[in-house]
């Protein structure tokens, strides 16, 4: 864990190497960037990657040059795809992981394989396990609905039972699932800040639910970590932007955009802040309320 004092805010930038940026993780960015700078705190760079069957070193390579492209800084983290690999990447704590994933495990009750769909969890008759190819998921008790005070939109409750009912922990291959593997890189780095897109409050519902199961990871769920959850960019569809859905000759808010200031102008207009305020990153730290 870092050894920034309790009231430092720290940050973090957590992009997944699985396409290109698009608009809407630049907006991301500049929003955590723009909190974090305001507060004085310490931004992270933390780079999701435990998902290796979509991961491409083209993606991974995107990821620093929209940063550039932004003209972000950020504190501590990798310097470049390379640095990564080697002294950063997620594989490096699956111990970590693994060492939460056995004490969920026991647990009376909690965890229980499944060879099934999301979709189909319902039906599903549970594995031990023990049984290879099976993931792991936890039990949400029917009932289940986790509330917080959002920095941007407060209270947020969550029917979590409804939304993401028994998700997984651990994926079919054994590795640590998303939802946990977030949760205690967070706690390794000391986050105090984090933001993200509305379509992701059933991810921090999951995972405030998740680390209040462990003594050893309740700090997660104990009203530490301040959420800020924004509205979604969306295509000339009204679909909301993914690097999922992106076409084969998509290669992301790089070649779409000349410059970033459309990107800094759509984090004024999300903040409220004045048309001038997106000319630049400094334009828009000077215009954010104290």
């Amino acid at each position: 864990m870092t050894d920034a004092p309790l009231t430092t805010i720290i940050g973090r930038l957590a992009p997944t190497p699985s396409g290109y940026l698009h608009l809407g993780n630049a907006v991301n960015f500049v929003l955590t960037w723009l909190l974090v700078r305001q507060a004085g705190g310490v931004l992270h760079l933390r780079i999701d990657d435990l998902d290796r069957a979509r991961l491409r070193r083209p993606y991974l390579e995107n990821i620093f040059r929209v940063i550039n492209w932004l003209g972000l800084d950020y504190d501590h983290g990798p310097g470049g795809p390379d640095d990564f690999l080697k002294h950063h990447s997620q594989l490096l704590h699956l111990p970590e992981y693994n060492q939460a994933l056995r004490r969920l495990a026991q647990q009376p009750g909690l965890v229980y394989g499944s060879r099934r769909s999301r979709t189909a969890v319902a039906s599903a008759a549970p594995a031990a396990l023990a049984t290879p190819g099976v993931a792991w998921r936890v039990r949400v008790p029917a009932s289940t609905t986790i509330g917080w005070e959002d920095g941007w939109q407060q209270v947020l409750p969550v029917p979590l039972a409804a939304e993401m009912p028994d998700f997984i922990i651990r994926k079919k291959d054994g590795v640590a699932a998303y939802q946990l593997a977030s949760v205690l890189d967070d706690l390794r780095l000391g986050t105090t800040l984090i933001v993200r897109g509305l379509d992701l409050r059933p991810s921090t519902a999951a995972q405030l639910w998740l680390a209040a199961q462990l003594p050893e990871t309740s700090a997660f769920s104990d009203q530490r970590i301040r959420f800020f959850h924004h509205t979604l960019l969306t295509d000339a569809a009204g679909h909301k932007l993914s690097k999922s859905t992106q076409a084969a000759s998509d290669a992301g808010v790089l070649t779409q955009l000349a410059s970033p200031r459309p990107v800094y102008q759509h984090v004024a207009h999300l903040l409220g802040l004045p048309p001038e305020a997106g000319e630049s990153l400094t334009a828009l730290l000077t215009a954010l309320p104290a």
